[in-house]
């Protein structure tokens, strides 16, 4: 019993002194991070509050915000902040100013946030919190008669963590004295050296089955101890081989009905594409066995046919349109593209057709709004967006507007007047093939993928899209596209 209480010499200096100069290096490494840290941090935090301060001074002494806020945005193009937008608002909540890419949030939603509770108070208020699945740092300020709000929002780019960051000397020195400090504590117990390698020469026999050991050959302390478990080891080798044996049987059974459940899977797959295909193929063997059928039901089959061929064409097309943009995103050839003129075109081609059902289709954009883009798949976004109105939105009228513009992007409205749909659906919206039961169902057309090409070539584009219900009632999305400034 005695023995099984002992510790060996080794740990007993060696786990000590490395925990106690661990410990002590621990805890000076933290300070300094967060002391590090925090100094980074509130460095950016006082620029940003320098931008929110000038601006207010402007307002208050009457000067014009929007060159200064021009000269704000190629200030720091190119710089660790690049990437800030500012949004300047009235009291009655109004969006007078805006610069940098726009955080896609009305005036009601920003006065939920806590920078803008704390700027009300305090006359300036900072939060981090996430946005669009990316880091930000949030700073309100409001000037003194209260008549403005400055809405300054910075995301964690690529530049600013890497200001953020801790010099990588820091961690360098940390390394190497923690390297240090192990060999130095190990160097301290090599009299056990000669002792651990007598053992590993014995395990390297036991291990090529060069004959029974016995254990009482071994000293009764701690190595001997160790040692007569690796005897024991030696022993129960062949039972722990069936074993081994018997858990890779059991795994390969696991593997084969994996692979069984992957198959049922593409069958089931398989299976959804065959049936319309089965239901063309009896439409049209029907009609082929029967050629003194009556004209009417021949019609009606061949309806019935091209229905199913349609909609087996328009789920390849968008599949195939979703693989392109995704596999091939960052090579989307791009010009200008006048998004005036192309949504000109597409309302009188989509009205006449009759596509667009019973909505009557408005739009108000400017006449020289070039956007950064491809001609074809902008084409294929609006109409899409346009057909998703038409088939699920129970309403009267949809339209287009540009509600933003700043320096380096257009921001636009895509709104109709139906029934919107129920918050939690919202998210899940750009999901492929995601379909909403109530209003949204397989009965009324489409493949399911509309919505997601819509979102994967605004994407494929360099800009964002969010959806949202509206308050007078209908469903709306708001997208960004980068304007175009010759050649980029």
């Amino acid at each position: 019993m005695a023995s099984k209480r002992r510790f060996s010499y080794r740990w007993r200096i060696f786990v000590p002194m490395l925990g106690m100069m661990l410990g002590i290096i621990g805890v000076l490494v933290f300070f300094q991070y967060k002391r590090e840290s925090t100094y980074r941090h509130t460095e950016v935090v006082q620029q940003l509050d320098f931008i929110n301060s000038r601006i207010v001074n402007a307002y208050q002494r009457g000067v014009e915000l929007r060159p200064f806020l021009n000269f704000i945005t190629s200030y720091y193009d190119g710089s660790d902040l690049e990437g800030i937008s500012v949004n300047v608002y009235s009291s009655d909540g109004q969006l007078l100013y805006n610069v940098g890419l726009p955080i896609l949030q009305d005036f009601p939603e920003v006065t939920r946030q806590e920078e803008y509770k704390a700027a009300i108070a305090n006359g300036s208020g900072m939060e981090k919190r996430i946005v669009g699945g990316k880091p930000h740092i949030f700073l309100g300020t409001a000037s003194p008669d209260g008549e403005i709000f400055v809405h300054t929002s910075m995301p964690y780019t690529t530049p600013l963590l890497d200001m953020l960051a801790i010099n990588p000397d820091f961690w360098r020195t940390v390394a190497i004295l923690i390297v240090a400090t192990v060999f130095g504590c190990i160097f301290s117990t090599r009299y056990l050296v000669r002792n651990i390698r007598l053992l590993q020469a014995f395990a390297d026999r036991a291990a090529r089955n060069e004959g029974v050991f016995d254990a009482d050959k071994f000293p009764h302390d701690e190595l001997g101890d160790i040692s007569r478990q690796i005897v024991k080891i030696y022993h129960d080798k062949d039972e722990a081989v069936h074993r081994s044996e018997k858990e890779h049987k059991i795994a390969l059974h696991a593997v084969e009905e994996k692979s069984r459940l992957k198959r049922e899977l593409t069958n089931n797959i398989n299976h959804e594409l065959k049936t319309p295909i089965g239901v063309i193929k009896g439409y049209l063997d029907t009609i082929a066995s029967n050629p003194d059928m009556d004209a009417a039901t021949r019609d009606r089959f061949i309806a019935r046919s091209r229905e199913n061929v349609d909609r087996l064409c328009s789920l390849l097309s968008d599949v195939s349109a979703m693989t392109r943009l995704e596999e091939g995103a960052g090579n989307v050839p791009v010009t200008g593209v006048d998004f005036h003129d192309l949504v000109f075109t597409i309302e009188n081609d989509l009205t006449a057709s009759g596509m667009a059902g019973n909505m009557a289709i408005n739009y108000n954009l400017p006449l020289d709004c070039i956007v950064k883009g491809n001609g074809t798949l902008l084409v294929g976004m609006v109409s899409n967006l346009i057909k998703n109105a038409a088939q699920h939105s129970h309403g009267t009228e949809m339209g287009l507007r540009l509600i933003v513009e700043s320096e380096k992007y257009y921001t636009f409205s895509f709104y109709d007047n139906g029934t919107g749909v129920e918050p939690q659906h919202l998210p899940h919206l750009f999901e492929r093939f995601y379909r909403i039961d109530a209003g949204r169902s397989r009965k009324v057309g489409g493949t399911g993928l509309g919505l997601p090409i819509v979102k994967n070539t605004v994407e494929a584009l360099g800009g964002t899209i969010t959806a949202r219900n509206r308050s007078e009632g209908g469903l709306e999305f708001l997208f960004t596209l980068e304007k175009w400034r010759g050649r980029q």
